[in-house]
């Protein structure tokens, strides 16, 4: 099954995830399909917290991807800042 999940990256201490499409048997840092986005839970000053390319993940959805609850809540996140 595909899913749609955060993939780790960054230091000790200051997390940074990549928003990725991969298949659910795949480590979560491992091997991925394709990466729509990012997040940074720790941005500060002018870095973005959340870059997301929405009508990839609405193409994957539409294939059945899955996403996990993270990544919905990020979505709709991602859906409020388009619309302001």
């Amino acid at each position: 099954m595909v899913k749609i999940r955060l993939s780790r990256g960054g230091a000790k201490g200051r997390p940074f995830y990549h928003v990725v499409v991969t298949d659910q048997r795949n480590k979560r840092d491992g091997r991925n399909i394709e990466s729509v986005g990012y997040y940074n839970p720790v941005a500060s000053g002018k870095d973005k917290r959340l870059e997301l390319n929405v009508e990839r993940v609405k193409e994957w959805v539409g294939k059945g991807a899955q996403l996990t609850d993270k990544v919905a809540a990020l979505l709709k996140e991602a859906g409020k800042q388009q619309a302001a």
